[in-house]
């Protein structure tokens, strides 16, 4: 793999900034809260009696709100001031998480109105992702872009570590109701230092849709981009049904149980930061071909636990599919923010995240119906041959190859 010569820059020079250091730490601080999360959610749930059913309501109704207003977000990131979207966004998912600790913490918690604040955080997500993917090329130079989005992603995934342990111990000695009050904390936290960016408003002089058409219009013609998402639904789909649904089952049934997933979600975590710290020194030249490449590492866990192989084996497999994740993440941010002008950057991200959403629900239920007829490990191996039969039919896509290191960005 080519690489591009050595720049100039240290692999910090990114830090020197004070406006990126308040963007990083912004993002470290609502990590904590989000780390912890999913866990208080899932307990919450069950706190207030319910089971599978009604947890699965409460993601969905969280979901369902991110998919139908990515679009307006990313419409929105390109006619506002990305730092004021995201101070607002994150403001209301404070008051979601908080009217939800309140209710929990009141023992008032229902389905309902779990549900109800998440659709709320749902609707704060659709506006804050589109907005966060054309932050980071407004606050660093061309040549910094790879440093700077994964010296964003290294303390974020160093609490992707640590931070379950600690959600954990939390709902264990104080109740779900605390980790998620801590949760709405973060984001007012972050809601607070990401007031002081104040990042320039873009001049706009079309109507809403007809910026949403000149997106689409945009998206479309470049084939490497859509090429990219509808190859990233695919392997999201595969990994999310594979991974997070099937693995603990397969955990259960071939290892021990709850402990021996959970070391295999600590191995995958730890992949993660050991795949941004490889990108602070590895700067290859052909960004978005090593991008569709590392992320069909993600094939390794589900070969493994799909072949049953020794717990040792499953971990280490984890934690190369973790390194090569995050190694495709940063890779692809860095070629998306290089190619793509900053005036269409929420749209293009909104048009790419709406793709890889909609393949969490497709995944889950066509896991769910292969299971029928198949045993899980097969389906497991069946996940693991999509996911590489997909980033190869991506790799075969002239345009890939044209996605290099540049530097500048494009008009």
């Amino acid at each position: 793999m080519k690489t591009a010569a050595r720049p100039t820059t240290t692999r910090t020079a990114p830090l020197r900034s004070a406006a990126f250091r308040r963007f990083v730490l912004a993002n470290l601080v609502s990590a904590t809260g989000t780390a912890m999360a999913p866990l208080a959610l899932a307990y919450a749930v069950i706190g207030e009696g319910g089971g599978a059913g009604s947890l699965g309501v409460v993601l969905a109704v969280n979901t369902v709100p991110t998919v139908a207003f990515l679009l307006a977000g990313g419409v929105l990131a390109d006619r506002m001031s990305r730092s004021r979207i995201l101070v607002a966004g994150n403001l209301v998912a404070a008051l979601a998480q908080g009217a939800l600790a309140v209710v929990v913490l009141s023992g008032a918690a229902s389905t309902l109105t779990i549900a109800a604040c998440g659709f709320l955080s749902g609707v704060a997500v659709a506006f804050t992702v589109p907005a966060g993917q054309g932050v980071v090329n407004q606050l660093v130079a061309p040549e910094q872009l790879q440093q700077a989005n994964a010296l964003v992603r290294v303390p974020s995934n160093a609490v992707r570590v640590l931070g379950p342990v600690v959600g954990g111990v939390v709902v264990a000695l104080c109740g779900p109701g605390w980790a998620l009050s801590w949760d709405a904390v973060t984001f007012l936290i972050a809601a607070l230092l990401l007031h002081g960016l104040r990042l320039e408003t873009p001049v706009t002089a079309h109507s809403a849709l007809s910026d949403l058409r000149a997106g689409w219009a945009g998206f479309r013609s470049r084939t490497w981009l859509w090429t990219y998402t509808v190859a990233g639904m695919v392997v999201v789909a595969a990994w999310l049904a594979g991974f997070q649904m099937l693995g603990p089952v397969l955990a259960a049934q071939l290892y021990s149980g709850a402990g021996s997933w959970g070391l295999v979600q600590g191995a995958f975590a730890l992949g993660l930061l050991a795949g941004a710290l490889v990108c602070l020194w590895w700067k290859p030249y052909r960004l978005l071909a090593v991008a569709v490449a590392t992320s069909a590492l993600l094939f390794l866990p589900l070969t493994a636990m799909g072949l049953a192989l020794p717990l040792p084996a499953v971990l280490a497999a984890a934690l190369l599919a973790g390194v090569g994740l995050d190694v495709a993440i940063v890779a692809w941010t860095t070629a998306f923010q290089l190619h793509v002008p900053e005036r269409e950057l929420g749209r293009a991200g909104s048009f790419n995240s709406v793709g890889e959403r909609l393949a969490i629900p497709l995944g889950y239920l066509l896991a769910a119906l292969a299971a029928g007829l198949w045993s899980d490990r097969d389906v497991l191996l069946v996940c693991a041959g999509v996911i590489v039969a997909a980033a190869a039919a991506n790799l075969c896509v002239p345009d890939v190859y044209r996605i290099n290191r540049t530097t500048g960005r494009p008009g």
